[in-house]
């Protein structure tokens, strides 16, 4: 392994800036999840299987329009892109906290859907500054950097929450967010090369660095899955731009479903039973917390959970061989279900170190297998599919593991999306079993 690459990546000086306005930039977000889900339960009085719905509500929003800010960013560049969720951050987030929570809903589905695309474009630039083996470094440094975010944003929501500020803590989520956009625009760092022929070139990555970039952006905090997910979307979209330039075939009608494989629906089920995992969990370690009364130190858990998925990815990495995406989900899923038993905040940071040791290797593990099986003229369609398997989980693990914590116990909701997860392994467990007969018969 080459650690120098750090050292000469970090000595860019636009490299160097673009990642720490990066990193400063997904703060407020980083916080608005822990405080939008206590927002919703102590201010307003509703349970978490509603926090759960809201975070859902939002996650199919970000997917929804991520996409389309990508396909913006392409088309008219990155400040007039900006411009919608430079405006509508503040101003939905500083109308969320004052209304009830049916208006809260269509809210921040819009929110989501016009939300600041920081994590695409600072990805989207970083392919540009970045070359060759470079690249990789890059984003496993945004990744890195991202991980650090995650470990403070939900520190500090819970800490506003608590306080009983929530609505100026959603308010402050806003604003900082536009003035990050703002500055974002001043920097306005490059999303394609200078010159036509080298900007096709970085547009379209090759083979093995456009597998990189597509993992990067799945081996991300679990704190964060929902942007993780959700931005795997631009990169299908653009990949799918690509093929359709180069083969002249700009009014596609009927899809091709040839690549989808029992294989490829197996590594689907694993995206989603990792991203019902994650969100269940989130609400779960907040949901514990709070019944407790320790609601300040949710951080803590976060720090623990998060450093944890850092250490995972490094260390997964750095092996010879892959380990099937299943095994890695159900290790994860199983060990889910016993931060159930904690009693106190630090007996449940410590509860979270193992399954968050597997986050990063399972999502990236599951990028690299559909890489693996889908030829390369479709994979950006499969990467596609692939980001709404794991959105469609993070959508559903939320409200599942609320709606078990409102009737039974926060203890619940680990087992809920636990044994979920392990009841999709089993499913993609059997679809591989159905794979190897119908090889056996060829």
């Amino acid at each position: 392994m080459n650690f120098a690459l750090y050292r000469q990546l970090l000595a860019v000086r636009p490299i160097r800036r673009l990642l720490l306005v990066g990193m400063i930039a997904r703060i407020p977000h980083s916080a608005a999840g822990v405080l939008l889900t206590l927002h919703i339960v102590l201010t307003l009085g509703q349970g978490y299987a509603a926090a759960g719905a809201a975070a859902a509500v939002m996650t199919i929003g970000i997917a929804v329009g991520a996409p389309w800010r990508g396909r913006r960013v392409d088309t008219v560049g990155l400040r007039k892109a900006l411009i919608p969720s430079v405006i509508s951050e503040t101003v939905i987030w500083s109308i969320v906290p004052h209304v009830s929570y049916e208006l809260l809903l269509p809210l921040v589905f819009v929110g989501g859907l016009l939300t600041l695309p920081i994590f695409s474009v600072v990805r989207q630039s970083l392919g540009v500054l970045a070359t060759g083996e470079q690249r990789r470094t890059a984003f496993a440094l945004d990744a890195i950097a991202t991980e650090l975010v995650f470990m403070i944003g939900p520190a500090v929501g819970a800490v506003i929450a608590t306080s009983g500020q929530s609505v100026l803590g959603l308010t402050v989520v806003g604003v900082a967010t536009s003035v990050s956009g703002l500055f974002l625009m001043w920097f306005n760092p490059p999303t394609r090369s200078a010159s036509p022929d080298a900007g096709l070139e970085a547009e379209g990555l090759e083979a093995e660095e456009r597998e990189s970039a597509e993992a990067a952006v799945v081996a991300a905090a679990p704190a964060h899955v929902q942007e993780a997910a959700a931005e795997l979307a631009p990169l299908a979209a653009a990949a799918q731009e690509r093929r359709q330039r180069r083969s002249g075939l700009r009014h596609r009608v009927v899809h091709n479903f040839s690549w989808f494989t029992s294989a490829v629906a197996a590594v689907f089920a694993v995206a989603a039973g990792a991203g019902m995992v994650l969100s269940g969990t989130d609400v779960g370690i907040v949901a514990a917390l709070q019944t407790g009364g320790h609601q300040a130190e949710i951080g803590i858990v976060f720090l623990f959970w998060c450093a944890a998925s850092v250490v995972g990815g490094i260390l997964y990495g750095a092996m010879h061989r892959p380990v099937s995406p299943i095994l890695l989900l159900l290790g994860m899923s199983a060990l889910t279900v016993p931060m159930a038993f904690a009693t106190d905040v630090w007996t449940l940071s410590l509860l979270s170190l193992l399954p968050g040791l597997l986050c990063a290797p399972v999502l990236s593990a599951a990028s690299e297998k559909v890489a693996e099986l889908v030829d390369e003229s479709r994979r950006g369609e499969a990467m596609g599919w692939y980001g709404s398997s794991l959105t469609g989980g993070v959508a559903l693990g939320a409200p599942l593991a609320g709606l078990f914590i409102d009737v039974i116990g926060p203890s619940a909701g680990f087992v809920a999306v636990g044994l979920a997860g392990v009841g999709l392994c089993l499913v993609g467990l059997a679809l591989q079993r159905v794979r190897r007969r119908r090889l056996a018969h060829t």
